[in-house]
């Protein structure tokens, strides 16, 4: 009886040796794959025009050079900051109020095409957003928004709801029926119940929702260069334009544009990561 124990025994043991050795291995390719670009874009920019062409694309730097950065942040970089930040923060807002009032409705409102008006825009998400970027681009000079921070904020909204809507609707459904109830004993209305219940309950997800989008609309490019065209109203990742010709470009300058592009990104992330794992595996527990 215990020989037949023993094989079962050994196979655990090299399945959990196998375990403990390729973990910390696997994790340190993926580390090596997501730090090294960040690397070499932070010692390119502390180069000169002619270092980065004479020297090995790993070499590093001679000696610490900022230059790039200071003619950088002498130059449009706080225009472009100030759009981005102005567009990021007032399409967030806009994302959270749209996407929690929705997702309660689907959570928790019961009426006759709620399944079928929240699979329509679940399969929003399938849908590539760029195919859309010329009838936004007419309706935008239409409406005479082109060239302004506010052509961008429809699109961005309009883009990221059905991704919203999807995570904050699984999340409201795991909280409790008895508070709902609680609520509407104490008098509360529907709008009372998502306002002072689900709206403070759902914190972790608007969390979730916040930094997901704020992290792809940091980053976007493609609808801000075609729905802006002056400098004064583009954003952080047209900023590169500035250092480039039509026949050479400033290689260290615009990696410093996305070295400083990066860094808010970065501590966002840092600072936010539990919270976007929480929010997007909500529902995967469902009882």
């Amino acid at each position: 009886m215990s020989s037949s124990i023993t094989p079962v025994s050994g196979m655990n043991a090299r399945g959990s040796w196998f375990t403990r050795i390729s973990v910390p291995v696997l994790g340190l390719c993926w580390l090596a794959v997501t730090t090294l670009p960040f690397i070499f874009v932070l010692m390119t920019s502390l180069k000169t025009q002619m270092e980065t062409f004479s020297s090995s694309v790993w070499a590093l730097p001679e000696k610490l050079n900022f230059v790039n950065y200071i003619a950088v942040l002498q130059g449009g970089f706080w225009v472009y900051l100030r759009n981005s930040v102005f567009v990021l923060v007032l399409s967030i807002v806009l994302i959270l109020i749209i996407s929690s009032m929705a997702a309660y409705a689907f959570a928790r409102l019961r009426f006759r095409l709620n399944k079928p008006i929240f699979a329509l825009i679940v399969a929003g998400m399938i849908v590539p957003i760029h195919i859309t970027l010329i009838p936004i681009y007419l309706l935008t000079r239409n409406i005479g928004l082109y060239d302004t921070p506010f052509a961008l904020i429809g699109p961005y909204v309009a883009t990221a709801l059905p991704v919203s809507i999807f995570i904050l609707t699984e999340f409201m459904r795991q909280i409790p029926k008895e508070l709902e109830e609680a609520a509407k004993l104490d008098g509360c209305r529907t709008f009372g119940v998502f306002w002072k219940v689900f709206l403070p309950l759902s914190g972790p997800g608007l969390s979730t929702v916040a930094i997901y989008n704020g992290i792809g609309l940091w980053n976007e490019f493609i609808f801000a260069y075609v729905l802006t065209s002056s400098s004064a109203n583009r954003t952080l990742p047209l900023a590169v334009w500035d250092f480039q010709g039509q026949y050479a470009a400033d290689i260290p300058a615009i990696l410093t544009v996305v070295t400083l592009t990066s860094l808010p990104l970065i501590v966002a992330y840092a600072f936010g990561q539990e919270r976007i794992v929480k929010g997007m595996m909500a529902g995967a527990l469902k009882g």
